[in-house]
């Protein structure tokens, strides 16, 4: 007998896989809470290591302080420098998004540190190591005695970051440190229910945030800004964009029905850098008047603002290659991918779903 199921159904919405006390996504009420707090404040007050331990210690019961994980960070970024002439040579000819997939799958154990810190530690070393080699310069070695949010930015750009710079990635690292049940979180989970290692886990998270329905808008963000151009374009090419039935990148989500709480967060980290070159009136401009076109189109439920829109002109406006977004994505997400896949290892089970057999069945 045939079981049909509703479109919801087959794509899992609503449906737990696991239990987590690791961050919880209300799309409802539009809410984020990482690590027990909500997204806007931990990013005010924490660092990349300061969430990343939040997580991990979720994840494996341990008592990780910030400056623990910001020493072992440190110590993984300059082993994986040390490597980086055994993992580049299977990017060659590869793209940023390619070559950082080939890279992050040879990362292996390395002696005396923990797998989560050698693959977090890992992958701004790589990001940057493939930037620099796209604009034909040498990578630039790791200074363990900064930040992970400086030292990403220093390996990218071969200078010392600005404190305002710093604070904008850092900003970002922590908003998209985790997200719930996602695409390439339940990816990684999936592969570490089978008890696979933490580098087969991961490796797959990335390989599911490199397609466009999960982290492939901010680039399309960019190009939508550029196509519009100036401010008297604005309504004009909106209004025609919608007539076409195009889509506005930065706007709507799978799970937020109303504005994505992210997508403030990384407003107020854009706003500090305005004096940094950032046409901020500009994208305002361009949101303010999306926003209002969609309630009109669609007035019993607009699509609102998303993460990707400010993520976007953030990254821009710290001079990272539109090419490597997914990969600063993934030097983010890599905190929250090795806690689920470590709490999945833990405390749960083979996830082993089943599916709906609507194909032809053999004559009795």
């Amino acid at each position: 007998m045939n079981i049909h199921l509703t479109k919801s159904q087959i794509g899992l919405d609503g449906v737990p896989a696991a239990e987590t006390v690791l961050s919880h996504v209300d799309g409802e009420r539009g809410e984020l809470i990482i690590a027990g707090e909500h997204v806007g404040r931990l990013a005010a007050k924490s660092s990349f290591e300061g969430v990343t331990a939040r997580l991990w210690n979720g994840a494996s019961k341990t008592t990780l302080s910030e400056a623990n994980v910001r020493a072992s960070l440190g110590a993984a970024r300059e082993r994986a420098f040390a490597r980086l002439d055994e993992l580049l040579p299977a990017t060659r000819g590869m793209g940023i998004v390619d070559g950082f997939r080939a890279a992050v799958a040879g990362l292996r154990a390395e002696h005396g540190l923990e797998h989560e810190a050698t693959i977090v530690g890992a992958f701004p070393v790589i990001a940057g190591a493939l930037v620099r080699r796209a604009k034909g310069l040498e990578p630039i070695a790791p200074d363990p005695n900064v930040s992970h949010a400086a030292d990403t930015l220093r390996m990218l750009h071969g200078r010392s970051p600005a404190a305002r710079e710093v604070t904008a990635l850092d900003a970002y690292l922590v908003t998209a440190s985790d997200h719930g049940m996602n695409a390439s979180t339940f990816t990684a989970r999936v592969v570490a229910s089978t008890q696979a290692d933490l580098f087969a886990a991961v490796t797959a998270g990335y390989c599911a945030l490199t397609g466009p329905l999960h982290g492939g808008a901010p680039e399309p963000v960019l190009e939508m800004l550029d196509a519009i151009g100036s401010r008297e374009r604005i309504q004009p090419w909106v209004d025609a964009a919608l007539a076409r039935g195009e889509r506005m990148m930065g706007f709507g989500h799978r799970i937020y029905r109303v504005r994505d709480p992210r997508a403030d967060v990384l407003k107020t980290a854009v706003e500090a850098l305005a004096s940094n070159g950032t046409d901020l009136p500009f994208a305002g401009e361009v949101e303010a008047y999306i926003r209002a076109a969609l309630r009109k189109k669609n007035p019993e439920r607009p699509l609102e603002t998303n993460v990707e829109f400010f993520t976007a002109i953030l990254l821009d406006a710290l001079a990272i290659p539109r090419q490597a977004f997914t990969p600063i994505f993934a030097v983010a997400r890599s905190a929250g991918w090795t806690a689920h896949a470590r709490e999945q290892q833990r405390t749960g089970r083979l996830i082993r779903p089943s599916s709906s057999y609507v194909g032809a069945m053999p004559e009795t």
